[in-house]
């Protein structure tokens, strides 16, 4: 069967609007299919990484995909947001063009939680491109309470809590490190 030029075009768009829509579905496991505690790591810091990007990115809708509607964000310098759309909103205002968040190496902790999800805790750094001359590099603590509901994995619960700038030396063995100032 042939199909004529606009029929072929419309097929085209269809199929990779389709793409489109499944590629910003979440690709990591249901909780139930996650057997072990470094199963269970690796999805979250897929999950952590996904919505980080959508952050740095100022990618707001798939940013707003990784929360429930009611979440609750607890931030220790800004107080509580509740709800989804309050947060986006509140990242579009403060955040974007602004501020970039990596992740600390090695102080990614997961926790299964029981026919929920899992409770993430870390260290992650702030950055102002362009003007960190000026501004300097932010770091703080955080937990992510991550439940599995209707088949994707959502942020019901945010602390986000020791932030204070963090010190800039260098280390004889690389590049640039990062050491919290002492509060003496």
């Amino acid at each position: 069967m042939f199909l004529n030029k606009p029929t072929k075009i419309f097929t085209l768009l269809s199929l990779l609007a389709l793409f489109a829509v499944y590629s910003h579905a979440q690709t990591v496991p249901p909780l139930e299919s996650i057997q072990s505690q470094q199963e269970l790591e690796k999805a979250v810091a897929a999950l952590d990484a996904a919505l980080f990007d959508s952050f740095n990115h100022c990618d707001l809708e798939k940013f707003a995909s990784f929360f429930a509607d009611n979440v609750e964000f607890y931030h220790d310098q800004g107080g509580l947001t509740l709800g989804r759309a309050a947060l986006t909103d509140s990242i579009k205002k403060n955040i974007c063009g602004k501020v970039t968040r990596e992740l600390v190496s090695g102080t990614l902790q997961v926790y299964p939680m029981k026919g929920f999800g899992a409770v993430e805790i870390g260290v992650h750094r702030f950055h102002h491109p362009g003007h960190e001359n000026t501004e300097g590099v932010g770091e703080g603590k955080f937990i992510h309470l991550w439940q599995y509901k209707d088949g994707s994995w959502k942020i019901t619960r945010v602390i986000s809590f020791d932030h204070h700038a963090a010190k800039r030396s260098y280390s004889p063995q690389g590049p640039l490190s990062t050491k919290r100032k002492s509060k003496e």
